[in-house]
């Protein structure tokens, strides 16, 4: 899958800092901008010629709310909310628009609105095409094919990953947040900074270890809750 290119805008200058380091935290995310107000957004936009997937909006700004703003566009980016009032939630949710952060928010919850996105474009692309269920990658010295269907899950090691299967092991050249580009969103889940984890695959949870047939898994603390949400639902 692509990345997801986004755009931040709110009038407060700390939340926009908070935002754009979650934002570079996460490898899919692709921050192409970050406006203070509507007026600055609406010009950024049509310098973009409409190529935004994602906007991270407050609601109440100067000139223009952001509900405001969205209902006023024809064909708008697709919307997370990321405001201090919850009494908004409702109209935003008429909006269609993929999650609503209530201020302050934690990275884990910005995570888990980051999953919600990457899922729905995921499964946008899927729809649009169909989707190719595996990839070739070289491994000793030969291109192997790799059934999605057939990970377990996947650890990193600096510059390269390994791959593992039932029977087998796969060590490829490439990175963690390389490879997950490459997954289908709604297989896999990054559980900790050097593991990815089938999400189908997944025999038992205990504590922050997923058991995958033989092997276990780490979760790290500061994604627990996105992984359990995306297993356990």
């Amino acid at each position: 899958m692509n990345n997801i290119s986004c755009i931040i805008t709110d009038d407060e200058p700390f939340a926009r800092k908070g935002l754009q380091a979650y934002i570079e935290k996460i490898g899919f995310l692709d921050l192409k901008g970050v406006c203070e107000d509507a007026l600055q957004l609406s010009d950024l936009l049509q310098s973009r010629n409409s190529g935004i997937d994602l906007l991270f909006l407050d609601i109440q700004m100067p000139h223009i709310t952001g509900i405001e703003f969205i209902r006023a566009l024809s064909q708008p980016p697709k919307v997370i909310f990321t405001t201090a009032f919850e009494q908004y939630a409702l109209q935003g949710f008429e909006l269609d628009v993929i999650d609503y952060l209530l201020k302050p928010i934690s990275y884990e919850r910005f995570l888990k609105a980051a999953w919600k996105a990457r899922d729905y474009f995921a499964l946008k692309e899927e729809k649009s095409a169909a989707a190719i269920p595996y990839m070739f990658a070289k491994s000793n010295g030969k291109l192997e094919k790799i059934n999605f269907d057939e990970i377990l899950f996947i650890e990193g090691m600096e510059n390269y990953v390994a791959i593992y299967f039932e029977n087998k092991k796969l060590i490829i050249h490439t990175t963690i947040k390389a490879l997950l580009e490459k997954l289908p969103a709604g297989q896999f889940i990054q559980t900790h900074k050097s593991y990815i984890a089938a999400i189908n695959k997944v025999d038992t949870i205990e504590g922050n270890t997923l058991h995958i047939q033989k092997h276990q898994v780490p979760v790290s603390k500061y994604l627990r809750e996105v992984v359990l949400g995306q297993i356990v639902k």
